[in-house]
């Protein structure tokens, strides 16, 4: 897949495909809209490419909006690749692009730099400065232009359109398997291995603490089921997200507990697939009680399979 972060630097020549939007999560209905790219593109002597946006468009109009994401651009940029696109544009949302109109938007960006012959936007796309461009300016301005436009509709789980949104609802409700299902594979965190309080090991449980990035959307606080993927190697593990009440106040952290495992890993990266939800955070009356609790989860998390 080839990455275009400045226009002056892409040189049209294959005919493209396109698909624009943030496509964050790069969930079932984004892998929808990517087949379809990817099947047109065949047919058509195109390649297929998707024009994105870092960082998020909300982020310039809501600056005090403390969004998270649900990948980070690696993330994405590698979700993408393996969906099959083969050309990712990486737009920066500067003043003189958010201030094109959705017809200035076709003529100067989709026709003129990109070369682009055929559109596919989702059910509720809108482009241009005051959301001026929707599907049906599309579908107006493509014959004479000479490309071709669709309209995929939105794909549903469980009565609901699947959407970024959805998805981190589904996260912070704790709801793993649901997000999961939408997303079409296992969410995933990544981060480093910092030094934490080490409480864990004081009480038979060490952890990894996460140093995770800061854009990052985390699931909701509480303990959870995780596969772990560190130094080259896979493991069961359960993971906490909260506060850690039970040893007083503390600073929201990611602490992993990797099953059979006693290596230091301080500095190494480390990621958790989230496989399922155990319980919500809990401010135990002691360590007693806690280490209690952390044996039955513990043994959940053995008796889970994966």
């Amino acid at each position: 897949m080839k990455i275009i972060q400045r226009f002056q630097d892409y040189e049209p020549q294959t005919p493209l495909a396109l698909s624009i939007g943030m496509f964050d999560g790069v969930h079932i209905g984004h892998q929808t809209i990517i087949r379809q790219l990817n099947t047109i593109a065949a047919e058509n002597r195109m390649e297929s490419a998707i024009l994105t946006f870092w960082p998020h468009p909300r982020t310039i109009f809501n600056p005090d909006d403390d969004l998270k994401l649900l990948n980070t651009i690696d993330e994405k940029t590698y979700l993408l690749q393996k969906n099959g696109v083969q050309h990712l544009f990486l737009k920066e949302f500067d003043a003189p692009f958010r201030n094109l109109t959705g017809e200035e938007f076709v003529h100067e960006i989709l026709i003129r730099t990109l070369n682009v012959k055929h559109l596919i936007v989702g059910h509720d796309h809108t482009f241009g400065k005051n959301k001026s461009g929707d599907f049906a300016l599309l579908e107006k301005m493509a014959p004479d232009l000479g490309f071709g436009v669709q309209q995929v509709q939105a794909v549903d789980y469980l009565g609901k359109h699947i959407s970024s949104t959805q998805v981190r609802n589904a996260l912070a409700a704790g709801n793993i398997k649901e997000a999961n299902a939408m997303l079409g594979y296992v969410y995933s965190v990544t981060g480093t291995v910092v030094h934490g309080k080490k409480i864990g090991r004081t009480i038979g449980f060490p952890t990894a603490n996460i140093a995770t990035d800061a854009l990052k959307f985390l699931p909701g606080k509480g303990a959870y089921i995780v596969e772990v993927f560190v130094l080259g190697e896979r493991h069961k593990g359960m993971l906490s997200i909260g506060h850690n009440p039970t040893i007083g106040e503390n600073a929201l952290s990611v602490e992993v507990h990797i099953l059979d495992f006693d290596r230091d890993i301080y500095g190494e990266k480390i990621s958790v697939n989230f496989r399922d939800f155990l319980h919500e955070e809990i401010k135990f009356d002691g360590l007693e009680s806690l280490t209690a609790r952390l044996a039955e989860d513990e043994q959940l998390t053995r008796d889970f399979l994966f």
